[in-house]
C-alpha cells in the first residue's frame, strides 16, 4: 500500500481541480515521497530547466566515436520534491548526458498528479515514480499485489494502455517502515514488525498523527502483526530519529531508505508480510519518446537504476540530508565510481 494512504485515481485525465487540489495540498503528505525538501538541500536551480550534452567521446588518439544519443530529440527529466527525488533526477541526466543525448533537468515538478499532466502535455519526457505510488494513485490498482513482479506488470499494463511505459524497477525499494535504536532491537530480540508483539505492552510509538488513523499507517500494522503499541506519541517527520536516540519513543515512523539508517544506530523492522508495498522506483516515459530516443536511452535508464540498493540509497541521501553535499555533485561522485560518467567531465 502506498505510504499513509493517498488518494486513487483511475483516469489519466485528472481534473483541473484535482491538480490544483495536488499542487497546494497533496504534496503535504507525511511520506517523504510528497514533502518539500529544505533550501539547504534544494537543488541551485528550480525556476528553470538545466540542459547538459555530450557530443563524442575520444577512443583513441585519432578516432572519434558518435555517441547513441547525439542528433536525438532533446528530452526533458523531471522529478519530484525532496532529497531523493533530487538524487535521482541528477543520476538520469548527468548519465543520459554522458551518452551524448541532450537533457534538460526539471526539478522539483510537483506531485503525482501535476507530473502526470506534463507527461500528458508533453512538457516532460521521463520521471521516477514509485511503483506503488504508480499502480494506487494513477493505475487505480487497489488489490494486493504479492510480488514486486506481479505489481511491475500490472502497473505496466495500465501504462502501455495510455501510450506510456514502464522501465526496470530499481532494486531499492522506499517504503513506509518502523526504527528502533539498535540497542532495543539488541535488548528484546527485534527483527519484524510481528516481534513488537513481546514488547507491545511498554512500548510508545512515535509518528505523525495521521500515520495512527490512516488505514494504511497503524492499523495495518494491527491487521497484519497483531501488535497494539501501549501508547502514541505524535512525532513530526524529521524528528522521528531524535526522539528514539533520547528514550521519549521506543519505535518510531520510518521510510527504508531514509539517511539516518546509513549512521548504523538504528534498526529497520522487516515487513515479511509486504504490508507498506512496492516502493521501488519505475521511471516512466510516453512510448513515442522512446522511439524516438532509440534503444540506448531505456538501456541508459536502467543501467543506473540497477545500481540502487537501499543501502546505496540511504547513503546517497545521506550525503546530502545529513552531511549536506550537493545533489548534483553526489550524484556525479556516484556515477564517476562505476563509470557511467567520465571522471573528466564537468
Amino acid at each position: 500500500m502506498p505510504p499513509l494512504s493517498r488518494n486513487a485515481t483511475t483516469a489519466l485525465a485528472i481534473p483541473v481541480a484535482a491538480l490544483l487540489l495536488a499542487a497546494g495540498v497533496m504534496g503535504c503528505g507525511t511520506s517523504k515521497r510528497e514533502r518539500p525538501t529544505s533550501a539547504a538541500t534544494a537543488p541551485t536551480t528550480t525556476t528553470a530547466p538545466t540542459t547538459t550534452t555530450a557530443m563524442t567521446t575520444t577512443t583513441t588518439t585519432t578516432t572519434t566515436t558518435t555517441l547513441p544519443g547525439v542528433g536525438r530529440p532533446q528530452v526533458t527529466v523531471g522529478d519530484k520534491n525532496f532529497t531523493e527525488q533530487f538524487l535521482l533526477g541528477h543520476l538520469y541526466q548527468q548519465a543520459l548526458a554522458a551518452e551524448g543525448f541532450t537533457v534538460a533537468l526539471n526539478p522539483n515538478i510537483g506531485a503525482t498528479e501535476v507530473t502526470i499532466q506534463a507527461l500528458q502535455s508533453g512538457s516532460l519526457d521521463m520521471y521516477p515514480e514509485y511503483l506503488d505510488t504508480w499502480n494506487t494513485t494513477v493505475a487505480g490498482i487497489r488489490r494486493s499485489l504479492s510480488t514486486l513482479a506481479a505489481a511491475h506488470q500490472a502497473g505496466q499494463r495500465y501504462a502501455v494502455a495510455h501510450g506510456l511505459r514502464l522501465l526496470d524497477p530499481t532494486p531499492f525499494s522506499d517504503t513506509d517502515a518502523i526504527a528502533v535504536t539498535q540497542a532495543y532491537a539488541s535488548e528484546h530480540a527485534l527483527g519484524t514488525l510481528g516481534d513488537l508483539r513481546t514488547v507491545a505492552g511498554t512500548l510508545t510509538l512515535g509518528a505523525p498523527p495521521e500515520f495512527r488513523q490512516s488505514p494504511a499507517g497503524l492499523p495495518a500494522i494491527e491487521r497484519a502483526y497483531g501488535f497494539v503499541p501501549a501508547a502514541f506519541k505524535p512525532v513530526e517527520l524529521g524528528a522521528q530519529y531524535q526522539a528514539l536516540d533520547q528514550g521519549l519513543v521506543q519505535a518510531a515512523y520510518a521510510t527504508t531508505t531514509d539517511g539516518q539508517l546509513a549512521t548504523g544506530g538504528y534498526t529497520l523492522l522487516a515487513d515479511p508480510l509486504g504490508v507498506f508495498g512496492s516502493g521501488n522506483i519505475v521511471p516512466v516515459v510516453p512510448a513515442k519518446v522512446l522511439l524516438a530516443e532509440g534503444p540506448a536511452f531505456a538501456a541508459t535508464i536502467d543501467r543506473v537504476g540497477a545500481l540502487l540498493s537501499t543501502t546505496v540509497m540511504r547513503e546517497l541521501n545521506a550525503a546530502v540530508d545529513l552531511y549536506h553535499q550537493d545533489p548534483a555533485a553526489v550524484a556525479k561522485q556516484f556515477l564517476q565510481s562505476h563509470g557511467i560518467v567520465p571522471a573528466t567531465a564537468s
